[in-house]
């Protein structure tokens, strides 16, 4: 797949296929992933790869938690608000995803069910998370964006999708205790990783992007 092809037709899903994802593909992923600029070549990011049987541990716990109602506690705070422009665009976002699905505006509990299905993983057979350490500071989150945004093109290239997903951040402590990550590493995000269903009715959507003249300012 031609580079700037790969960059424009990735996109976020949201079923997958069980179909696993080997290990020798997940290395060539990272190792991919790996090449991507960081601040003096720090190369701050840290992943943990869950299959099997620990990956629907932790989505049953994470799952538990977001349905009783347990509040959450990310180590990445989430904004908030949103400068009018954005927030617009966000919620156009979720809107079109809804109607594209056939979830009426005020179908509270097949929202939730969607919402809660982000624990699920989306049914993907892999999930990759993202630590940095807990006493760096934005220009390592920055990296770990460059990192996620490589990763999910490399994956993109051999024919997988991914979903970032800042919700599997919301219990950051109950995913460190599960998986042995030691306290002062912070939870960025979380992608899951899998073959798409393209069958499915949420893949067939696609998010719209703003033109240029919204966001570019020509100088000289």
């Amino acid at each position: 797949m031609e580079l700037l092809e790969g960059i424009e037709t990735r996109k976020s899903y949201r079923a997958f296929k069980p179909t696993p994802v080997t290990r020798e593909t997940i290395e060539k992923i990272l190792r991919v992933a790996g090449r991507s600029p960081s601040y003096t070549n720090t190369q701050p990011w840290e992943v943990a790869v869950v299959n099997g049987q620990k990956k629907a541990e932790l989505g049953a716990i994470l799952h538990r938690l977001a349905e009783s109602g347990t509040p959450g506690n990310p180590d990445m705070p989430r904004p908030g608000e949103w400068p009018p422009e954005l927030d617009k665009r966000g919620k156009e976002h979720g809107a079109r995803r809804y109607e594209a699905m056939g979830v009426a505006r005020d179908d509270r509990e097949r929202r939730r069910e969607l919402s809660l299905a982000n624990y699920d993983f989306y049914g993907a057979p892999c999930v990759l998370l993202i630590f940095i350490e807990s006493s760096l500071t934005s220009w390592s989150i920055y990296d770990a964006g460059l990192f996620s945004q490589s990763l999910i093109l490399a994956a993109h290239g051999l024919g997988l999708g991914t979903c970032l997903q800042a919700s599997l951040g919301n219990y950051p402590d109950a995913v460190r205790s599960l998986l042995g990550i030691p306290a002062n590493k912070r939870l960025v995000l979380g992608i899951s990783l899998g073959y798409p269903d393209n069958e499915a009715l949420i893949n067939q959507y696609r998010s719209n992007r703003a033109e240029l003249s919204e966001w570019v300012r020509w100088v000289g």
